[in-house]
């Protein structure tokens, strides 16, 4: 914890707190107050995303650690000079703000921004009180209309890491895209593309039928499962040139091979996952450099992204609620935890703890 901010010892507030490996712990922590700038909110639901699920299966969680990262909480303390947000005010607030000044954030890659990469909530999303830090309390915090829901606000960290993936592979607006992978950020592709890009033509690919349902109902044009078919329904939704773009949300090098054979000549493949540790690609370069595809790479979404999907949330544009498949409080953090890592679970959301809550 960090030894910069007063700490109420009186009072403490319930963390899920890294155990190394994949195991977690509930454990009180005292809460933080706010400093000059600060926020101190009280937890009223926080997703779980992919990238907890990948530092837990894959040891890159530190004992002690409480992850966690898109939330919606109440205000309950504020510190001095914060002016734009009142005690009781619903607000949602991602983890990570650039600096703004420095040589990547002038040319447009501000997530490339080493000052980007502080984690601006103590101690983690997945705790009953977090506090927010400064930058992230003045430069990209929001008040969450009274017209929208919880789950609906929480997505706006991740469906901004989506905008910025649409973004960046050039998609036109009524162009051709296949998404690989049919979880939660493949579907909040979907609904992120169809929102911005109407007239837009979507195949989504996944191997689970109930996962193609799925896609169908929020709007894909075409679903398949993954090889022959897949290749089969983007030929014959292109007139066999192939989509303009490819969404790999499911990561690896067979993934990159396979988007690539589903891209037209001069398309892009955007990769928006993590790979296995260590693994290389392996393909014919000549696909690439004759035919001028493009592999594009893309980690997390800017301040402009954040605000667009926020007008686009609060106007009804996106709707992701239908993405979350379950809701439980931090005391089930481990169940929450093994649906997700065994496919049975879309979007979880947690509550705050059945203490906290009670």
């Amino acid at each position: 914890m960090n030894s910069r901010h007063r700490w109420n010892l009186t009072a403490t507030s319930n963390v899920v707190a890294c155990q190394g490996g994949e195991d977690t712990m509930m454990e009180p922590r005292p809460i933080p107050k706010p400093e000059a700038g600060e926020l101190l909110v009280k937890l009223r639901c926080v997703g779980f995303c992919g990238t907890d699920l990948f530092k837990l299966t894959n040891n890159l969680a530190k004992p002690g650690m409480v992850l966690g990262h898109e939330i919606v909480g109440e205000v309950v303390a504020l510190g001095k000079n914060v002016k734009q947000f009142v005690k009781g005010d619903r607000v949602v607030v991602p983890h990570h703000a650039p600096c703004g000044s420095c040589h990547l954030c002038l040319n447009g890659n501000e997530t490339m921004c080493e000052t980007f990469r502080d984690n601006l909530m103590e101690p983690g999303g997945f705790a009953d009180h977090v506090l927010i830090r400064n930058r992230a309390t003045a430069l990209a915090t929001h008040k969450v209309p009274n017209g929208v829901s919880d789950a609906a606000a929480v997505f706006m960290e991740p469906a901004a890491c989506v905008l910025r993936s649409v973004n960046r592979s050039n998609l036109r607006p009524d162009g051709t895209a296949a998404i690989m992978g049919g979880g939660s950020m493949g579907l909040l592709h979907l609904l992120v593309i169809k929102a911005t890009c109407p007239d837009a033509r979507v195949v989504l690919i996944d191997p689970i039928s109930s996962r193609c349902v799925l896609a169908a109902e929020l709007g894909a044009d075409k679903t398949a499962a993954p090889g022959p078919n897949a290749l089969a329904a983007t030929t014959a939704m292109t007139d066999g040139y192939g989509v303009d773009a490819v969404f790999d949300t499911v990561g690896g090098a067979r993934l990159l091979e396979a988007g690539l054979a589903l891209s037209r000549k001069g398309g892009a493949v955007v990769l928006f996952a993590h790979a296995p540790n260590g693994q290389r690609a392996d393909f014919d370069l000549n696909d690439l450099f004759r035919f001028e595809r493009r592999i594009i790479g893309t980690y997390s979404g800017a301040l402009s992204e954040q605000e667009a999907v926020f007008t686009l949330i609060a106007s009804g544009r996106l709707n992701p609620t239908p993405l979350v498949s379950h809701t439980m409080p931090l005391d089930d953090f481990a169940l929450g935890y093994s649906l997700a890592k065994s496919c049975q679970a879309l979007k979880i959301l947690f509550t705050p703890s059945r203490a906290a809550s009670s």
